[in-house]
């Protein structure tokens, strides 16, 4: 996220740093110039003091980058080798990553085929700029929005009523606010596609489940998985903003078509912390896994402390999975017993009463 005050001010454009020198500013320390073409601001480099700054993948003419070296600001260059843009200012959009009609050459693949190779420091060092980058482009993102999220499993098939339940309470949910997933297939998938058409009416989620439904599963042709996707996404237009926050980390689980903003990082533990943390308007759990479950408790962990401004709704949907099959739900209420979060959590039968539950706290 840009800062206009303090001492860190983020540059991610050109027009940004014309600007700051317009209105006289000469002092870059603390200032993060992000992946900007100065090759033509030779004048004003060496006019500036940059001591304390840091300049991330910019490009320099001639012997500036060495100049501002010598004066005392920290440079990373461009990593080579890398097949994603390590100083990247915006998430991705579905079509960046499915740049090619064979999936197993796409930008995805490809990124996920060298995080699984042997790894130099400059490498490593990539990755993390990379989901540093991720970092401020998400802040920026949600900053104007209220996000509501989704969590539940991968393996939800397209042609299953617990994928056409993910898909309505996506669209509920995204007639007031902006729905989360992990960005993956399954219940993530569908929930991002219904709130992709929570401005359409509900039939349109009929008949693009209808198309869905050819491909059920991303196993064992990702390419036709998410050929079905984006026939809905060329039917329907731009559709509504949906986030997901996938991983490269699960290489198996390709990022779905729906979420119009993907925020994918390399390292999971810190795309799970950064997940949890935007869904402001509370997490609506659907039946899971592991994965899952592991949501249900880091969520249920931030409640457990916060105070009672700061709960966020749990909402757990299908009470026979939650007590019985995988019983979340009575470790959940004794977490929860004599806390602030205790009215927060609930367990309900269907996704229409978890929708209502979150968007009543909203109103």
């Amino acid at each position: 996220m840009k800062r206009n005050r303090g001492r860190i001010v983020q540059i991610d454009s050109l027009d940004e740093f014309d600007r700051r020198f317009a209105q006289g500013a000469r002092d870059l320390s603390g200032w993060r110039i992000m992946a900007v073409d100065l090759s033509q601001r030779s004048r004003e480099l060496r006019a500036a003091d940059v001591a304390g700054a840091l300049f991330l993948g910019c490009v320099f003419d001639n012997h500036d980058e060495d100049s501002v070296r010598a004066r005392g600001a920290v440079v990373f260059p461009e990593v080579p080798s890398v097949p994603v843009d390590t100083y990247r200012t915006t998430l991705y959009a579905p079509d960046e990553l499915y740049d090619t009609e064979d999936y197993h050459s796409s930008l995805d693949a490809r990124t996920y085929a060298w995080s699984q190779q042997n790894h130099s420091i400059d490498a490593t060092l990539a990755e993390a700029l990379h989901d540093h980058a991720i970092d401020a482009a998400l802040a920026a993102w949600v900053s104007d929005r209220e996000l509501v999220g989704v969590m539940g499993g991968h393996a939800f098939k397209r042609d299953e009523s617990t994928y056409a339940d993910a898909a309505t309470l996506g669209w509920l949910l995204g007639q007031r606010l902006t729905v989360a997933t992990g960005g993956g297939p399954g219940a993530m998938e569908a929930a991002n596609l219904g709130g992709y058409l929570s401005a359409e009416d509900a039939d349109s989620v009929e008949v693009a489940l209808a198309t869905l439904r050819r491909v059920p599963r991303f196993r064992p042709d990702i390419g036709a998985w998410s050929r079905a996707a984006f026939e809905v996404r060329e039917r329907n237009g731009t559709g509504a903003a949906s986030l997901g926050i996938p991983t490269w980390h699960y290489g198996h689980e390709p990022p779905n078509a729906f979420a119009s903003a993907i925020a994918k990082y390399f390292h999971n533990a810190q795309r799970e912390a950064i997940l949890l943390e935007v869904c402001q308007a509370g997490i609506v759990f659907l039946p899971g896994a592991g994965g899952t479950v592991q949501e249900i408790f880091q969520d249920a962990c931030e409640n457990y402390y916060a105070d009672e401004s700061a709960v966020a709704p749990m909402v757990l949907v299908g009470g026979d999975y939650w007590t019985r099959e995988f019983p979340a739900w009575p470790l959940l209420k004794s977490l929860a017993a004599g806390r602030p979060m205790e009215q927060h959590v609930h367990l309900v039968e269907s996704v229409q009463d978890a929708a209502a539950l979150v968007l009543e706290g909203r109103q």
